[in-house]
């Protein structure tokens, strides 16, 4: 990467956050970064419930809203890429500013509201990007607007529309920023959730293998409710779950001007509470469904940690803001330097060596 594409980020992060955001996906668009993507390196292959990933390295939702740019995003070396959160209709999120970065605590928290163009949009967008061929998968994100009458029906809507587009799909059902939707991870909502996900799958299969579908999951769960969401994506052969959305909490650490906005915090203070929760739900699955590592990796080591707690891939999206696009590269060279010295041949072979089960 050329020195003027390093200077690049440090240059949008004098700029409103929303702004340089906005301005970052132009530049994208209009072919600003030109790379030739990495060789992927045999060592990362990931194999998640019939979905291979070039390496364990993800874009996390949020930062493409629209699928306007998983090819580019596909040239940075993520093993796989995720769009969205996408819902049924358009709809402009909540009034700005919304999107704050807390610089010195390498954080960020958002309340934007799943700001986006709607189906129309994001199905037309992502099938023009998927005709260019990106080196990686590429997933969608679906949520719920938040004026609708029935939520669970969003997400079959999306599913019915996208269906044959994405590599995966994932369920978001814990963004705090849409009133009413984290009640979506309560038990007896979950099941009539995850209940009609199912029938819209089956509908939609026919006698072909499905698409795998991911629950994304909050941080702020207590053990009862981890007991109760595991059960339910068992009993309903969900292929993994995302742990975890951004949080609700302030820890005392925080020590940015703008620690008290309200909305989702996301970034280096939310690795310790999502690896907590990662662990957790790895002894509640006894390791019977694949789980994916999000919140706060900034670096190798954490990445690794979510590994061995039980990760089967990890996500990425605020890290990036402060480190650039590379960030991807550095760390799946890390894992693999970490696999090699440690004997492992692959990246299965070290998922949850630290939480037997």
């Amino acid at each position: 990467m050329s020195l003027l594409h390093q200077l690049v980020p440090k240059a949008l992060r004098v700029l409103d956050a929303e702004r340089a955001h906005k301005l970052t996906i132009a530049g994208l668009k209009a072919g600003f970064w030109r790379l030739i993507p990495p060789s992927p390196d045999p060592i990362l292959a990931v194999n998640i419930e019939g979905l291979t990933l070039t390496g364990p390295v993800g874009l996390a939702a949020g930062f493409d809203k629209n699928a306007e740019v998983p090819f580019a995003m596909s040239q940075f070396g993520f093993g796989w890429v995720e769009c969205g959160t996408v819902t049924p209709l358009a709809q402009a999120g909540n009034p700005r500013p919304r999107m704050f970065r807390l610089a010195k605590d390498k954080a960020v928290i958002n309340r934007l509201g799943f700001n986006n163009k709607g189906l129309e949009v994001f199905a037309n967008n992502l099938t023009g990007q998927l005709n260019r061929k990106p080196v990686c998968p590429v997933g969608a994100n679906i949520g719920a607007n938040k004026n609708a009458t029935d939520m669970i029906a969003d997400y079959c809507t999306c599913m019915r529309k996208l269906w044959g587009l994405p590599a995966w799909f994932t369920i978001n059902i814990s963004s705090p920023n849409t009133p009413g939707l984290r009640d979506l991870q309560s038990a007896g909502v979950l099941a009539e959730l995850l209940s009609r996900i199912s029938d819209v799958r089956e509908e939609l299969t026919g006698s072909s293998a499905s698409v795998p579908v991911f629950l994304k999951v909050a941080p702020d769960l207590d053990e009862q409710q981890i007991e109760d969401i595991t059960k339910a994506a068992l009993k309903f052969k969900l292929s993994g779950l995302i742990i975890s959305n951004t949080t609700l909490a302030r820890p005392d650490s925080l020590r940015s001007h703008y620690k008290s906005q309200s909305g989702g915090l996301s970034g280096q203070p939310l690795f310790t509470a999502s690896t907590k929760i990662l662990r957790l739900f790895r002894q509640a699955s006894k390791g019977q469904i694949p789980l994916i590592g999000a919140g706060g990796i900034s670096t190798v080591d954490q990445a690794w940690e979510k590994i061995i707690a039980g990760a089967s891939a990890v996500q990425l999206y605020t890290s990036m803001v402060y480190q650039g696009p590379d960030i991807a590269n550095k760390i799946q060279a890390g894992i693999a330097d970490r696999l090699r010295a440690e004997g492992f041949s692959s990246i299965a072979e070290a998922v949850g060596i630290d939480q037997p089960v």
